[in-house]
């Protein structure tokens, strides 16, 4: 509705937790199963990741409650059904999680000033939580900056709050700054936090991959013979990757450190994502159907 920004990709609570990986289910699979599930088969797929099935019941009524998902029985089979007015929140997910862009150095940036009184605070404090979701670094406080491939979303999100009025969009050249761009890069962005959840993306997950493979648009590593595992894996890698491409708006590399880990998570997403996705799918599918 209008004048509330709803994240299908909540920041917080972080990854692991029942809710976040229903949510996390519900984005890769739900609508892929025509967009509804019998009770039965969620508990049983989300048992499998380790879900305790009051766990399951807990984080369906969250989700309920936040507008994804919709309960509703067919032929007297108890299931859910994602709410329509969803679907748009998550197709865009889809493309900022699974269509990672970087910046070139020669392309441009947008920029967003904004000017909101006091009366207006609580517009104020979610517009600066919308823009930190999206990956903007805060230059000044009405100042912020991103990637210019992120015009759209930023226009979406003003739109949300009924703030567009209030605000300037500037998409322009690499500015002009007194230190090294890359200096002030950094007191844009958290670039150590992002460093880190990279980092730790990489740990995580490389062991899956053989160090051979392990190089730009290398083959896919052989998927996990059991579908039950590649369901279970790909789940948590989705779940602990979705947030970093909000935080990560894929800078260019004259604003970024020289050892900067995020290509190379990206790239292990990707391979993961070509080994895990299919058998994931076909499982779900098969304990969808009863099978």
């Amino acid at each position: 509705m209008p004048g509330e920004l709803r994240p299908i990709v909540d920041l917080e609570p972080g990854p692991g937790n029942p809710t976040s990986l229903l949510r996390t289910f519900v984005g890769l699979h739900l609508r892929d199963l025509g967009g509804w599930i019998r009770v039965a088969a969620l508990l049983e797929l989300l048992a499998t990741a380790g879900v305790s099935n009051s766990s399951t019941r807990s984080a369906l009524s969250r989700l309920k409650g936040k507008g994804l998902l919709l309960g509703e029985k067919r032929e007297s089979i108890a299931g859910y059904r994602v709410d329509p007015a969803a679907v748009t929140e998550l197709e865009r997910g889809d493309r900022r999680i699974f269509s990672y862009r970087g910046q070139k150095d020669d392309e441009p940036w947008c920029l967003v000033s904004y000017s909101l009184p006091e009366v207006d605070r609580s517009k104020r404090v979610q517009l600066r939580r919308a823009l930190t979701g999206l990956g903007f670094g805060a230059v000044t406080d009405g100042l912020w900056i991103a990637p210019g491939h992120l015009h759209a979303e930023v226009e979406d999100a003003l739109a949300a709050l009924e703030v567009r009025e209030r605000a300037t969009i500037f998409i322009t050249q690499t500015p002009l700054t007194a230190e090294p761009f890359a200096q002030a890069a950094a007191q844009w962005w958290e670039l150590d936090r992002l460093a880190a959840r990279h980092t730790e993306f990489l740990d995580r997950y490389e062991q899956y991959v053989p160090d051979a493979l392990r190089t730009q648009n290398a083959a896919s590593p052989q998927p996990p013979a059991d579908p039950r595992e590649a369901f279970v894996l790909w789940l948590r890698c989705v779940d602990d990757w979705k947030t970093i491409p909000y935080v990560d708006p894929g800078l260019p590399a004259s604003a970024l450190p020289p050892d900067w880990p995020g290509m190379r998570s990206v790239e292990l997403f990707a391979q993961l994502r070509r080994s895990w996705a299919e058998p994931a799918r076909s499982h779900v599918r098969e304990v969808a159907a009863g099978k």
